[in-house]
């Protein structure tokens, strides 16, 4: 769920680009709880969705933004951050099981659904509340391709079974980012998550002045093999960590992959391909 407001890699140069910034369940609607991290109890907030003529809007409070829907364009991206994170399909451009912390609306996983239809899709959502919401947004129900879990998603990672090629985290509460989905171990457990070549996106907010440490816990789990881009709108810098030994050659062949995505995408890629070559080429620059 979003939070909008409106030789070596060269660490240094990478971390000037980024200043301010077990599985128990059953499969559908499923249980994830026991985190070690997550205090008893927590204080869920209330969600609320904010209408009128031409979009619906999901909100914790009047100060930010966590999802919109244009009524007549249900699966269409309205939010920036959300577009700059499917430049995972840059880094992996063809992902069989995509999971993500953090439903919201549903913004990426409709989006998903249409335009990567090959892929299964699991959404995982700590709030309840929140998937109450699920029809007011047009998020489908449960089928082969498509699950909605109910539960804590650094449970959900800590489970190396079903490992997936990308992984999203977009996981808010009022009070920002939940500390279980900041910590060094959760990283970790995204890491192992992933397939080889596998991508882990996370949207962070820009205002947040833990920013650089969740960046530098990233960098440790994923061997510094991690870049981060401004969103397509301010507010939100996109985390893209990377496992595979390919990653420092993915700069030379980042412009055919957004050429060959182009049809099937309602998206551009271009700005979020810029960003991520300039960032590739002067996290590597040393080696040449």
């Amino acid at each position: 769920m979003g939070n909008e407001t409106h030789k070596k890699p060269n660490r240094e140069e990478n971390d000037s680009a980024i200043k301010g910034c077990t599985r128990n369940m059953n499969e559908s609607a499923g249980s994830l709880t026991d985190s070690p991290d997550l205090p008893s109890g927590p204080v869920l907030a209330q969600p609320f969705a904010q209408e009128d003529f031409r979009s619906i809007t999901l909100r914790f409070d009047l100060s930010a933004t966590q999802s919109t829907m244009h009524k007549s364009a249900p699966d269409k991206l309205v939010l920036g951050y959300t577009r700059t994170m499917m430049g995972f399909l840059i880094l992996q451009p063809k992902p069989k099981r995509i999971a993500m912390i953090g439903l919201g609306g549903g913004s990426l996983a409709k989006y998903c659904l249409r335009h990567i239809p090959d892929a299964h899709f699991t959404a995982v959502e700590i709030n309840p509340k929140v998937i109450e919401l699920r029809d007011r947004f047009g998020i489908p129900p449960d089928g082969p391709n498509f699950q909605v879990l109910s539960g804590d998603g650094a449970v959900y990672v800590s489970n190396h079974a079903k490992p997936v090629d990308v992984l999203l985290v977009d996981g808010f509460n009022h009070d920002g980012q939940p500390r279980q989905l900041c910590s060094t171990g959760f990283y970790s457990d995204c890491y192992a998550k992933l397939r080889k070549n596998g991508v882990l996106v996370i949207n962070m907010l820009s205002s947040d002045w833990q920013c650089d440490a969740y960046v530098a816990r990233i960098q440790t789990s994923f061997d510094d093999q991690v870049v981060v881009i401004d969103a397509e709108e301010s507010g939100n810098k996109i985390v893209f960590a990377y496992k595979g030994a390919d990653f420092p050659q993915l700069a030379s062949k980042i412009r055919d992959r957004v050429r060959a995505l182009g049809p099937s995408h309602s998206i551009s890629l271009h700005a979020t391909a810029q960003k991520l070559s300039g960032q590739l080429k002067q996290l590597y620059s040393c080696r040449a």
